[in-house]
């Protein structure tokens, strides 16, 4: 059997690995390092400066993993996404045959933390159902909700209420009329530009962890031109962009 762990290594901040992650990192022979190029090198970096700096152990190795582009969605964005999992599927049991032996322990560095927006439990899913003798074992991370919420040095969730915890396409589609506090992730498209701003504050932050970070907040009305111009900037600036933000309806005067 070859067993892997799934480790949640935080938002960007070297300081946040927790120290379950860092002995989980310690338990591995093998280290599968996600590779999406040029363009998102950063994140590689800093997945290999977490391990040089935590790793104690001696002689593990580190594998490349290529993750192949996702199809623009379209009209089918369940299809599409499908059919990208099952091709990086079929690459991480590939690497797993190659580069593992019987016995060996491979671990996977996951961004943020694994259970929130992150597909490579269900990858595994499909690894372990295509027929090879896996285990697998998960440890949390902090995530980049978790650090909005603390560079702006506000909860989550305003008193006794909930929040709901959506993504950019699901935003462009209205406000929930139901909910009061929504944080948006995968928001591609900026959808916080294209919903009724009245009411509604925001809580913005990018690159969250990192020695880049931008935070910016306000009344969405009047911060929504300010957040697309230096988002604008500062994804030509670094070629790629990661933000996640909080919206909350104002209490009533």
């Amino acid at each position: 059997m070859r067993n892997i762990l799934v480790i949640g290594i935080g938002a960007g901040n070297p300081d946040h690995v927790t120290i379950e992650a860092i002995e989980a990192l310690n338990r591995a022979d093998v280290l599968f390092i996600p590779d999406k190029g040029e363009e998102k090198a950063a994140l590689r970096h800093l997945r290999e400066a977490i391990c040089a700096r935590f790793i104690r152990k001696p002689g593990y190795r580190s594998v490349p993993v290529t993750i192949p582009r996702r199809a623009e969605a379209g009209d089918d964005y369940q299809g599409v996404v499908d059919d990208w999992h099952a091709r990086i599927a079929a690459s991480y049991r590939g690497l797993f045959e190659s580069e593992l032996a019987e016995g060996e322990t491979g671990a996977l560095l996951v961004w943020g933390d694994p259970a929130l927006y992150d597909s490579t439990l269900r990858i595994m899913e499909r690894v372990a159902a295509s027929g090879l003798d896996l285990d697998w074992q998960v440890y949390p991370g902090i995530s980049s909700v978790q650090v909005l919420a603390a560079r702006h040095r506000i909860p989550l969730n305003t008193i006794g209420a909930p929040i709901l915890i959506t993504t950019g396409r699901r935003l462009a589609v209205g406000f929930p009329v139901d909910q009061d506090s929504v944080v948006v992730m995968l928001d591609g498209e900026q959808a916080f530009a294209k919903i009724a701003p009245d009411g509604l504050d925001i809580f913005w932050g990018a690159y969250l962890g990192t020695a880049d970070e931008i935070l910016l907040a306000g009344p969405l009305g009047e911060t929504l031109a300010e957040i697309t111009r230096v988002r604008a900037e500062a994804r030509a600036r670094h070629g790629w962009i990661m933000d996640t933000y909080l919206l909350r309806r104002r209490a009533a005067a």
